[in-house]
């Protein structure tokens, strides 16, 4: 019983990611190029979301600030979600739900790019980021589960898990973003030529 429980989890999760891919494989390429293009003109990308949204938030920005599979140039990611000072005075001094929304106004400049990530598709606050977003000229990008929920329509790009499981979307999140900072690296970084004007240095240090 133990043993299929493991395995009934492990299974449910590679039919949620191959339902993902079967029907967003698309949806990635174009995700993949805005990034390049940004990146290239020397725009950022800003990432939020609640909760284990909030690490894979942070997962990714790090990801792209140092490096995914190899050595190179960082990469202008900042995660909304590490700033407690930042977090707590504008919940205190206004409302939860304008924690990104007030640190986009102050960051996000037209050419970035809004990365959130809710579950549910409803996260009042991530709904308030992608408004703020879409008001400063910023290419937004949702990872969603469920039907997409409210913030589905709301964005230029919804990647949409088929799945009401919390855990199970939140794996396929991860994956998704992983394979879009390996192509972007890959675009970016595989060749000398490849690294563009906004992107200062090809190759970083080795560890």
């Amino acid at each position: 019983m133990t043993e299929a429980f493991f395995r009934s989890v492990f299974d449910e999760s590679v039919r949620c990611k191959e339902a993902f891919i079967a029907s967003h494989s698309h949806l990635l390429v174009a995700v993949a190029d805005c990034l390049v293009q940004a990146f290239r003109a020397g725009n950022k990308l800003l990432l939020f979301g609640n909760g284990g949204s909030a690490a894979d938030a942070q997962h990714l920005a790090a990801e792209f600030v140092n490096r995914l599979t190899m050595n190179r140039a960082a990469l202008p990611a900042v995660a909304l979600t590490t700033d407690t000072s930042v977090l707590t005075s504008i919940a205190n001094d206004f409302e939860f739900a304008t924690i990104y929304s007030r640190q986009i106004a102050a960051l996000g400049r037209p050419g970035d790019i809004a990365w959130g990530f809710s579950t549910s598709g409803h996260s009042a606050n991530v709904i308030e980021g992608f408004r703020e977003a879409k008001r400063v000229g910023m290419t937004s990008v949702a990872s969603l589960g469920n039907a997409g929920g409210r913030i589905g329509p709301m964005v230029d790009h919804a990647l949409i898990v088929p799945s009401r499981s919390a855990q199970r979307i939140q794996e396929v999140h991860i994956t998704l973003g992983h394979a879009v900072c390996e192509w972007v690296e890959k675009a970016l970084f595989d060749s000398p030529a490849a690294a563009a004007p906004g992107v200062s240095g090809a190759t970083a240090a080795s560890p």
